[in-house]
């Protein structure tokens, strides 16, 4: 009886074996119509300044973002007009975008008298924007009045060059 027991058993063993399955040493190839692992496409970093960035909008605006006033005048004329229209233009292409409006005056005059005139002329350069469609909620002013000369001198030249307002964007 020791024999048809061990028979058994290795007849039992080796029907075991049979069945034990092993991972083929080489798998196959996947079928081709599927990806085994998809890369995901990197998404194109856009070149240049991103639009409604002060970069952005002082290249689109090629010396447009500066209108300048005569002296004691906050008045915009006909050539601020067009300036400020290409900057409504900008900014409601762009509706993200939020600026300031930046007053500005020459060295001439007191301080008091200065910061006034340059809230006067930001504020015009504001309300012309919001006349155009700019909703006022998008738009700021500040006045700097002498403070921040972009031309430095005591002559009609320089001060012509700083009795201006300057729409700046505002970054968030």
């Amino acid at each position: 009886m020791n024999r048809i027991a061990i028979a058994l058993t290795v007849s039992s063993a080796l029907a075991l074996s049979a069945c034990n399955r092993q991972p083929p040493e080489v798998t196959p190839d996947p079928p081709q119509d599927v990806v085994a692992n998809p890369t995901p496409t990197p998404t194109p970093t856009p070149m240049g300044p991103q639009p409604g960035s002060q970069t952005h909008f002082a290249d689109a605006m090629m010396g447009a973002d500066t209108i300048y006033f005569d002296t004691d005048r906050y008045n915009i004329d006909n050539e601020d007009m067009v300036a400020l229209r290409r900057q409504a233009e900008y900014l409601l292409q762009y509706t993200n975008a939020r600026a300031t409006v930046e007053g500005h005056a020459d060295e001439r005059g007191t301080r008091d008298y200065n910061l006034a005139l340059g809230e006067r002329r930001a504020n015009a350069a504001k309300n012309y924007l919001v006349s155009l469609g700019v909703p006022e909620a998008r738009l700021t002013t500040v006045s700097y009045g002498e403070e921040r000369p972009v031309a430095t001198g005591s002559n009609e030249t320089a001060w012509a060059r700083n009795r201006r307002a300057v729409t700046v964007m505002i970054t968030r």
